[in-house]
């Protein structure tokens, strides 16, 4: 049966033609409809309008949004959901003022992660990452991408991919599968990057290739893990087996990875922290999404990308919560929104498009998600009574949401 919102305070970011992305000064543009309908039918937007024109009761299930707002499911489009265990230990070390480079060349950082998850087993994987889907479900995100990258050998990876595989297979919520062996140097090819690299290329691509394991590649182009050149002979044998770009990128420091993304036409180009005016110059006119990820930057206490610069320099930008166990140990959506609002200057308008229709771009989906357009799923969130769509970042420790719902169907 058909269902049919009614009396809706706002439906927000609304449009009528399918759009790819919103850039510069459009992003503080949100369409919205104030005293709205909206009508989902097996499991797709079909119409929508203000209440004048609401059609009858009498042919759908009727969900009364008398105060309440409805907008798009958020669309995280930079996760690692998918790894064993937990680094509080490191959260502690942090604390105690060991930087993240510190604890990484004391053996923790991505090769800790590693250890955990090659020690974990497929279905126990399975079972602690498809919790966590739950969660960031229920917090309001639609659509999610995952990375590999805390395998670090032929079998982990491809457990890793093959558990991402099982959560597309087995939840409604769109999940994109990236390949990122390259996230570091495993400890057995520490004096043979080459050979590690070689290792993907040779071995581990062709399999990933062979089961359909993902849809992106990427790698982690930062001093001390991965130059410039790596990038590029990573990017370039992904492309060859159908794998779009996506880059870890001026996290730390700025070397000429962005530049790289451009070339070879990557889909995101993610983190962005430290930006040069050249790094910035080279986004311009392209189809790469920049996304920032502000919970990093909260949670390691380092710079917050420069999106007012970004912004006004006529760029597009994406939000994601870079979710993962240690720098990022949270998926919700919602607080990024606010950080990126509190911290980072963004307007709401321009945190909601960043993490709604622009989200959907940098996973390849904006003809499907992002927003309210009739034959995009129904993948959207019911707020509770608010006063405005403002409300949501302002509240910032606070959670907004009455109700999801994913094609069509509410999640419990």
């Amino acid at each position: 049966m058909a269902t049919l919102f009614k009396n809706i305070k706002e439906l927000i970011q609304v449009h009528e033609a399918s759009i790819a992305f919103v850039s510069g000064k459009d992003m503080n543009v949100l369409p919205t409809i104030k005293g709205a309908f909206l009508v989902v039918e097996d499991g797709l937007i079909t119409d929508f309008g203000t209440m004048e024109n609401c059609p009858s009761n009498d042919f759908y299930e009727v969900i009364d949004a008398t105060g309440k707002m409805i907008l798009p499911a958020w669309c995280d489009s930079h996760t690692h959901i998918v790894y064993a265990g937990n680094r509080e230990g490191e959260f502690v070390d942090r604390i105690k003022g060991l930087s993240y480079e510190e604890i990484a060349n004391n053996g923790g950082g991505i090769l800790n992660s590693a250890k955990k998850l090659q020690e974990t087993s497929e279905p126990d994987l399975y079972d602690q990452s498809k919790a966590r889907l739950e969660e960031v479900m229920h917090l309001g995100t639609g659509a999610v991408e995952i990375k590999s990258g805390y395998g670090l050998t032929l079998e982990s990876e491809l457990k890793m991919l093959r558990v991402i595989k099982c959560l597309q297979e087995n939840y409604p919520i769109e999940v994109k599968a990236t390949f990122l062996g390259a996230h570091a140097v495993p400890a057995t090819y520490k004096n043979d990057k080459s050979g590690y690299l070689s290792l993907l290329i040779d071995k581990v691509l062709p399999k990933v290739a062979k089961e359909n394991l993902a849809q992106y590649i990427d790698v982690f182009c930062e001093t001390g893990y991965f130059t410039v050149a790596d990038t590029e002979r990573i990017l370039k044998a992904g492309k060859k087996y159908g794998l779009t770009p996506k880059i870890h990128v001026n996290q730390f420091t700025a070397i000429g990875g962005i530049q790289a993304g451009v070339k070879f036409n990557a889909l995101s180009v993610d983190h962005l922290e430290i930006m040069r005016d050249e790094d910035i110059n080279a986004l311009k006119n392209t189809t790469t999404m920049p996304v920032a990820l502000p919970s990093c930057s909260y949670f390691l206490s380092i710079p917050y990308t420069p999106v007012r610069q970004m912004i006004d320099a006529g760029l597009p930008l994406a939000l994601a919560t870079d979710y993962n166990p240690g720098s990022a140990p949270s998926g919700n959506m919602n607080f990024v929104i606010s950080t990126a609002c509190i911290k980072m200057k963004m307007t709401p308008e321009e945190a909601i498009n960043a993490a709604t229709i622009n989200g959907a771009y940098a996973m390849g989906l904006e003809n499907k998600l992002g927003s309210i357009t009739k034959g995009k799923q129904a993948n959207l969130i019911l707020t509770k009574p608010i006063n405005s769509y403002g409300f949501i970042p302002y509240a910032f420790g606070n959670n907004q949401i009455e109700s999801v719902f994913i094609k069509g169907k509410e999640i419990i």
